[in-house]
């Protein structure tokens, strides 16, 4: 790529410049750079600013009752994210809104606890995942009442309490150990705080932080050097249940303990999975950042292959009056759940009740049109080296909860939560479901199996099914919070509009109306108190950048009204150089409405045309627009439009919080829908608003945008000047099982439609003329493989058709640096202005 000077062309295919076009500029590669640095400086400092992972903490004393709020935040001054506090004034009433923008660090800064230039491999792969994109301390684990919080930082674990709000910050403890290797996924144990259990080398180990006793709990890898010599892992979520479905642990300890008969000794259990990925296919990525061999190793299971079996295990031991871990004893299910439900390929959600008698666990199929929730009492783990183990037949067996199926596919959630058990022979929890075609919460009570049945019988069996939510706008598939004091139900949920998020109420108990307690005008994300009486939101709209708020909820019933409490966050100032994109609106030929943000160029005249690029993702699982500051995901657009362009993104059908209709326009043709209804947006777009040159249009988008960014090349060249597309999926016979099976069913059930949806089937459609293609891949994404663009390359040669490319290796440890950022996005104006 070229870093000479480049020329803003605004002929197209050697027509004469008309009037009311705008005349060449020139921006040299160094120009368009600290444009980027500028837009990045400026708007990348807010990521920093917004707290995340709130929790409220109660303390008692004899002065009355005191409140302090905890959340990660970056001190002033500082650079990484660390543990932070508040307090909260206990009597909000006669002091009115207080300032609590004053943020207090919780702990003592030291080197030891600082990063330390990096990640190792498997920590870097599960930031990706959960798309981290911040350093320091990005999670904590905490027991409330004790006020002891674990965290990893500098490659270590390290615990702290808070007990008595302390008013100094505090030295946390390093965990230490003797194992070799990272500690991932670190867990206080919820009864006894000197437990912490993490994986380690793909095995669940425990340690007692009063003691230093540490003990290996799994010995199910065995830790070979070559992958397929070592396929086993133990409290480990497979790839696919991280990537996809969104949980990325492995493990749940018990949350009370039972048959502590001895006074001197306590028994624990972990409820954990064991993976197999001994049939998973193994890819061998070329790359010289780990490791000397130049080759990564990856599990990767393609559309249609085999997926990783799992099974689920719990393991036991006790902790001595000398704080010793003994008598460790391993158990399995009497009968695997893949042998009681053959249909159900993925467990996807699972923990224990309330009581910790049971675990529940959400399965799924393989092509997750049909969902199960299921029972299981602890007494159906048997031990593992015992043979013929026969359970107690008064016991109750394993249950079937719920069942519930989808023409179209079913989206997974978080909203389960069960209720405590009052009734030996019933169990109610609340279930979201978008049976009726937007998800909506319900209220289940089911009946429990006698032990008198006829085994096998395995439907459930329903005593109430009851609606508590309703309306358009569909409920947010994340957390609730239940009030059983004062039968209350929070949710987050658009009831109002698709564009916003907000925070409503109802009652379970004699469900009507919601109550809506966040205020309209701005985009809410909302972490409520553990008793449901504060909560703190996270909002912003297009104008104005994340602000948070603390409120509480005094009078607790239907037609409440939150309390300000004050101020967290304020929004920043951003001054004259930041112009929000425009909300539009409109009926597409199918009679929805879709909405589409419109950046309009920093040095806009009326009566011009401007050059103008079509921002695209169209795949499910994604909204883009929504009327919150984009100054951070969308850095890239911003700078567009400071230089010059129109901007544009379009939702169309196929994205998601419009419910599941809306979305099942790809259901088996991905691919082959899309552009049309973005071609119908943008010329809706152009007609209400004459700035819009239609002869000069690109195309851009990153994972399923670069994918619809070379469908819109092929297909509508007559439309698209140019097209840039980022780590682009090609062929999706090459995407992974979870993700591509849900909407396209598997490459032996739909072959013509993978055909169709294809990139390498159509490039003979791919213009024969130069300048119009722009592929941009990192070497290592572990999500969609640069393999994807080779198989592209490969085809693109043997037809002979033109095409740049820009390959971005990251750097050791896989941390994507600030330059290579600036580099690929200076690259993607650079072209654009040479030949856009």
């Amino acid at each position: 790529m070229a870093t000479g000077p480049t020329t803003f062309i605004d002929s197209h295919e050697g027509t004469s410049l008309s009037s009311n076009t705008l005349r060449p500029r020139t921006h040299t590669w160094q120009d368009l750079r600290n444009a980027v640095k500028e837009t990045r400086r400026v708007q990348s400092s807010l990521v920093f600013k917004v707290p995340t992972e709130f929790v409220f903490k109660k303390l008692v004393t004899a002065d009355g009752i005191r409140r302090r709020l905890y959340f990660l935040g970056v001190p002033f001054g500082g650079r990484e994210n660390t543990l932070m506090y508040v307090d909260i004034p206990g009597d909000v009433d006669t002091l009115g809104c207080v300032n609590l923008t004053k943020w207090q660090p919780l702990l003592v800064s030291y080197q030891g606890m600082t990063s330390k230039g990096g990640f190792s491999k498997i920590e870097q792969l599960l930031r990706e995942r959960k798309r981290l994109g911040g350093f320091g301390i990005t999670s904590y684990d905490i027991d409330v009442e004790s006020g002891r919080f674990l965290f990893s930082a500098g490659c270590s674990l390290f615990y702290c309490t808070d007990s008595c709000f302390s008013l100094q910050p505090i030295f946390p403890k390093e965990v230490h150990s003797s194992v070799g290797g990272i500690r991932m996924d670190p867990k206080l144990c919820p009864t006894n705080t000197d437990l912490i259990a993490y994986v380690c080398n793909n095995d669940l180990w425990v340690s007692n932080v009063a003691t230093g006793d540490e003990r290996r709990l799994t010995f199910t890898h065995k830790g070979l050097d070559r992958i397929s010599d070592d396929p086993k892992s133990a409290a480990v979520a497979s790839y696919i249940i991280q990537e996809e479905f969104d949980r990325y642990t492995g493990y749940w300890w018990q949350p009370n303990i039972y048959d502590a008969t001895e006074p001197d000794k306590k028994t624990y259990r972990i409820l954990y999975e064991e993976v197999d990925e001994s049939d998973v296919e193994i890819l061998h990525i070329v790359s010289s950042t780990y490791g000397d061999s130049g080759v990564d190793d990856y599990r990767y299971p393609r559309a249609g292959t085999k997926n990783a079996s799992v099974i689920l295990k719990m393991v036991e031991f006790s902790v001595n009056a000398d704080g010793s871990i003994i008598n460790v004893q391993e158990f399995k299910l009497v009968e695997s759940l893949c042998q009681l439900f053959p249909p159900m390929e993925y467990i996807v959600r699972l923990n224990w009740t309330p009581d910790g008698k049971s675990i529940w666990a959400q399965l799924l199929s393989r092509n997750q049109q049909l969902t199960m929730l299921v029972l299981i009492p602890v007494h159906c783990f048997v031990p593992v080296h015992e043979n013929e183990v026969v359970v107690d037949s008064e016991k109750l067996p394993i249950q079937v909860l719920y069942e519930e199926y989808s023409e179209i596919w079913i989206n997974v959630h978080d909203c389960t939560q069960f209720f405590p058990q009052t009734k030996e022979e019933e169990v109610s929890f609340i279930w979201a479901s978008e049976a009726h075609g937007t998800r909506q919460l319900f209220l289940v009570t089911s009946a429990l199996r006698s032990t008198g049945e006829v085994p096998g019988n395995l439907k459930p069996v329903i005593l109430n099914h009851c609606q508590l939510t309703f309306g358009d706008g569909e409920v947010v598939g994340r957390r609730v919070w239940l009030d059983p004091g004062h039968q209350l139900l929070y949710y987050m949920a658009h009831h109002h509009t698709p564009l916003e998020e907000h925070l409503y109420v109802t009652c379970y108990s004699s469900p009507g109306s919601p109550l809506r307690l966040t205020e309209l005008g701005s985009s809410h994300t909302v972490y409520m108190s553990e008793d449901c009486d504060y909560f703190v939101t996270i909002y912003s709209n297009l104008s104005n950048t994340p602000a948070a708020t603390v409120y509480q909820l005094k009078e607790r019933i239907m037609g409440m009204s939150p309390v300000t409490v004050g101020p967290l966050l304020q929004s920043t100032a951003l001054g004259i150089s930041y112009i929000p994109p425009e909300l539009v609106s409109y009926k597409n030929s199918a009679g929805d409405e879709v909405f589409g943000l419109v950046y309009k160029p920093h040095n806009f005249e009326p009566g011009r045309k401007y050059p103008t690029v079509l921002f695209v993702y169209g795949g499910p699982q994604v909204q883009l627009v929504t009327n919150s500051y984009k100054g951070i995901k969308l850095l890239r657009l911003h700078t567009l439009a400071s230089l010059g362009y129109v901007v544009l993104v379009i939702d169309t059908r196929g994205s998601s919080h419009r419910g599941l209709k809306f979305e099942s326009i790809l259901k088996n043709k991905m691919g082959t829908v899309e552009i049309a209804e973005q071609v119908e947006g943008l010329h809706w777009i152009a007609a209400k608003m004459d700035f819009i040159d239609l002869k000069r249009v690109a195309i851009h988008g990153w994972s399923y945008g670069g994918y619809l960014s070379l469908m819109g090349l092929a297909r509508r060249p007559d439309v698209f000047k140019v097209a840039i597309a980022g780590a682009p999926v090609t062929c999706w016979k090459q995407y992974d099982t979870g993700y591509t099976e849900r909407y396209m069913d598997t490459p032996q059930n739909n072959p013509q439609g993978y055909q169709q949806g294809s990139v390498l089937k159509l490039v003979k459609n791919f213009p024969n003329e130069e300048n119009r293609l722009l592929i941009i891949h990192g070497l290592i994404d572990e999500n969609v493989h640069f393999h994807h663009t080779s198989l592209l390359i490969k085809e693109l040669i043997k037809a002979c058709k033109p095409y740049m490319l820009q390959v971005y290796p990251k750097e050791r440890h896989g941390i994507r640096q600030p330059e290579a950022q600036e580099h690929y996005e200076t690259t993607i104006l650079s072209w654009l202005m040479q030949h856009l």
